[in-house]
């Protein structure tokens, strides 16, 4: 089986702009998805569009996982949430890929403990994709693993720079070590142990990369805690939208920048459009013994289409295998 399961129920914008997105999925990838949810709600969505019912199908949950819920505890007492029951189909379907924008907590929770790791792999990770001048660049732990030690970092550069030569195309990953400094003593004693290992990896490293030279550092993939990963992740989001806004209020103060901004329009767009999480698709969650991709929780459709997109990819790329060989290779 090589199936895509959506959890319908799972964020922000559900059930609405999720069945939107697996509808254009489906005419533009031609895949068959299964939502997961209330049936009744979504086929009430589904009933606003013409698409092929053969390749989408309504698998019944009656439960729906919260934000405020306990994430350990999602799983023992919510058992048939579009969430759970989503993550153990990928027990039943290895090959298969599930994407929901519903509780971070909950995914990673469900992901690690109902699927299992992938064999050698200490800990997963959860992984992002950020803009950068040089096109996208991976960056990971963004919040799994507050706490790490220096070999879960270096498995961290290693899975994620199969994902950048899958999914992302990108021919020979370049890895970056986040870090307070450039220089290779620079940070506490996990840092400087995982630079010495990373230098020994195999992998291309190139050296730590501090904080504001995330953008423009050359990396394609950048390491670091989950603690640190997450307080990087918070701050790009919030960053950008405090730009657009600012950008927009500035353009709509007066007659002469409204005129401005219409000149500018297309370059706007191509500008915003580079930043924006959107187009990006979902964050993966690595090192999991199955194709779990966490999307944003305030995704609209066309954030949770690109989250398809980007499991399509991983899926067809073998990406999960392709990080065990690697695993091999390296040991």
């Amino acid at each position: 089986m090589n199936n895509i399961y959506v959890d319908g129920m799972g964020g922000d914008n559900a059930p609405s702009e999720i069945v939107k997105a697996c509808v254009d999925a489906t005419r533009d990838f031609e895949r068959k998805i299964h939502i997961l949810g209330d049936e009744e709600a979504i086929q009430r969505e589904l009933a606003k569009y013409e698409y092929d019912k053969n390749l989408i199908e309504i698998i019944h949950t009656t439960e729906i996982v919260e934000n405020e819920d306990e994430p350990a505890m999602v799983i023992r007492r919510k058992k048939d949430s579009s969430m759970v029951v989503g993550i153990k189909k990928l027990k039943e379907d290895p090959r298969g890929v599930f994407i929901s924008a519903g509780s971070t907590g909950a995914l990673l929770a469900g992901g690690t403990l109902l699927l299992g790791r992938i064999k050698g792999i200490q800990r997963p990770a959860l992984t992002i994709v950020l803009p950068s001048e040089k096109g996208p660049t991976v960056l990971l732990d963004v919040g799994a693993n507050a706490d790490c030690k220096a070999s879960y970092l270096v498995q961290f550069g290693m899975m994620a720079s199969v994902y950048a030569q899958n999914v992302l195309d990108i021919k020979s990953p370049k890895v970056g070590l986040v870090n307070i400094g450039s220089e290779p003593n620079k940070g506490n004693e996990l840092y400087k142990e995982t630079y010495s290992l990373l230098e020994q990896s195999g992998l291309d490293f190139i050296g730590n990369v501090e904080s504001r030279d995330i953008i423009g550092s050359g990396a394609d993939v950048l390491v670091c805690d989950g603690f640190t990963g997450n307080i990087i992740l918070k701050l790009t989001e919030g960053l950008s939208s405090f730009i657009f806004a600012s950008l927009k209020s500035t353009i709509m103060g007066s007659m002469r920048t409204k005129v401005g901004g219409l000149l500018l329009k297309p370059a706007l767009k191509e500008f915003k459009t580079k930043f924006d999480y959107k187009e990006y698709g979902g964050a993966p969650l690595l090192g999991v013994r199955g194709g779990v991709i966490k999307a944003h929780g305030s995704s609209d459709a066309r954030a949770f289409y690109n989250a398809i997109r980007q499991g399509i990819i991983f899926q067809e790329k073998d990406t999960l295998e392709q990080i065990s060989n690697k695993l091999v290779e390296t040991k």
